[in-house]
């Protein structure tokens, strides 16, 4: 008789291998995913300054507004960076392990390439989980406090920058220039103002040799302390009784000169401007627009379908009716029976009638491609809540896979790789979201084409992977080019005689 095969039975040993080989795999990835998750939320704050670099620069912001500012600017931007940081990381991890064939060592000891993967695979998943709560919790918030705060900063206005020997029209109603300024920024020499308070021109007029100037504790007001100086007011001439005396002058060896600078400070302005916007809403919330941009165009349809309705079908029904009781009349009916002057009237009634009708028409024609674009944009924020989590997900499956064929280390390669790779879902991502907002495709379809044409890269990519293949390696490359030489030489040996 047969002896049964006898249960192989895994040693807890074998077990507690691979936990360490786990652990190992997970301390390898964490630290440069922080490192490179930084790296792209600093790197993306400094394009969103770049972009509003003219709404910021001269409105005078303490360094702790700047701060505020782009802590939610950040927000807004972390499930982008976590998706890069996932790609770049997971890249480096598997290119440092093969590097240093620490691959080949655990294949060597059974372990398979997706069973190195589960966990960082996990730990993937994890991550676009927390960016999908993250998106639809955290960021509205942060989307309405940056914008309100964009908007407060952008109707500042300019902060006071005096250059020396510049006019400078800052102040509503006064035009300064200040010969020479020390190094304290108070202490002024020959300053010139024109108050232009009375919209009559440079006519009055006040300069000094030296002076202060000074801003009150409370930012209200500008303050000028003027010494050894002269003033003058040509518009005492302006429709005067006597006008032998040409203008006012006088001197003085003291003067102040207080200006209000309050519409300087930033003004406070309401979050709910902001909060109807589809970004910041929960998804909750954008489902339930999206039902009222969807009856709101269905009812502008429907009120088109009357008004036409009204204005013929009904109209040509109880006329249909009337020549059914008048059949002899119908048969010879014509328009050239009719006098002159009435039929100029009917012309002109449905002439009357055929243009309300148009402009209705057009009326509702406009409002329901402003509903339409309204609604695309909502379904575009809904699709965009769940596709970039996704892709989170996704690139762990191109970088740990292409980690293990190229096997480079570092982050010299894995950088020029991963911008190569997020720039091509970038651009899909941008071109699909285009074509949605225009209308060109269903917005699902525009707003999926970066996944749709992902998927089959990280399964191509994990085969490879698994299948232990060269694709990427220099040598085999190499040995191919050598082959075509070689199969070339040949050839043209045998043709010599």
């Amino acid at each position: 008789a047969v002896k049964p095969r006898p249960k192989v039975q895994r040693h807890f040993f074998d077990i507690s291998v691979t936990k360490i080989i786990y652990r190992y795999l997970v301390k390898k990835f964490v630290s440069p995913f922080f490192l490179t998750f930084f790296l792209a939320l600093l790197i993306i704050d400094m394009q969103f300054l770049w972009k509003y670099v003219d709404d910021l620069v001269g409105k005078g912001l303490e360094w702790y507004l700047i701060l505020e500012l782009l802590f939610y600017v950040s927000a807004t931007f972390v499930s982008l960076a976590l998706a890069l940081a996932v790609l770049l990381s997971s890249l480096m991890t598997f290119g440092n392990l093969g590097e240093k064939y620490e691959i080949v060592a655990m294949k060597s000891a059974g372990i398979s390439i997706t069973s190195l993967m589960k966990p960082l695979a996990l730990i993937s998943l994890l991550l676009a989980l927390f960016s999908f709560w993250f998106s639809d919790n955290v960021v509205p918030a942060a989307y309405v406090k940056w914008r309100t705060m964009m908007y407060e900063i952008a109707e500042q206005k300019p902060t006071l920058s005096m250059d020396e020997g510049v006019f400078y029209d800052g102040i509503d109603g006064y035009i300064i220039r200040i010969g020479k300024k020390h190094r304290d920024n108070e202490n002024i020499e020959d300053v010139l103002i024109y108050d232009h308070s009375k919209f009559m021109g440079n006519i009055t007029g006040t300069y000094a040799k030296r002076g202060t100037m000074t801003i009150t504790p409370d930012k209200k007001f500008f303050v000028f302390t003027l010494y050894d100086g002269y003033l003058w007011d040509e518009s005492r001439n302006q429709n005067s009784r006597d006008a032998s005396y040409p203008y006012f002058f006088a001197r003085f060896k003291k003067q102040y000169l207080k200006m209000d600078i309050s519409s300087f400070e930033m003004q406070d302005v309401s979050d709910e401007f902001f909060k109807e916007s589809s970004k910041a809403s929960k998804i909750e919330k954008i489902k339930e627009d999206i039902d009222v941009k969807k009856s709101e165009i269905n009812d502008i349809s429907s009120d088109v379908f009357r008004k036409y309705e009204a204005a013929f079908y009904k109209d040509l029904k109880v006329r249909g009716e009337w020549w059914k009781k008048r059949p002899a009349e119908k048969q010879h009916f014509t328009m050239e029976k009719l006098s002159p002057s009435y039929r100029e009237q009917v012309y002109y009634r449905a002439l009357a009638k055929a243009d309300n009708l148009m402009g209705s028409l057009s009326q509702s024609h406009l409002i329901t491609e402003l509903k339409e674009r309204e609604l695309r944009e909502y379904q575009i924020e809904f699709h965009q809540r769940l596709a970039l989590p996704l892709a989170c997900f996704l690139f762990f499956f191109i970088g740990a896979p292409l980690g293990t064929i190229i096997r480079k280390g570092g982050i010299g390669i894995p950088l020029v790789i991963t911008v190569i790779f997020f720039a091509f879902y970038f651009v899909i991502s941008i071109f699909g979201e285009k074509m949605a907002k225009n209308g060109d495709t269903p917005v699902w379809v525009g707003m999926w084409l970066s996944t749709f044409v992902t998927i089959p890269i990280c399964i191509f990519l994990t085969y490879k992977a698994a299948v232990d293949s060269a694709m990427m390696s220099p040598d085999a490359y190499a040995n191919f080019f050598r082959k075509i030489k070689d199969f070339f030489c040949k050839k043209s040996h045998k043709k010599q005689p």
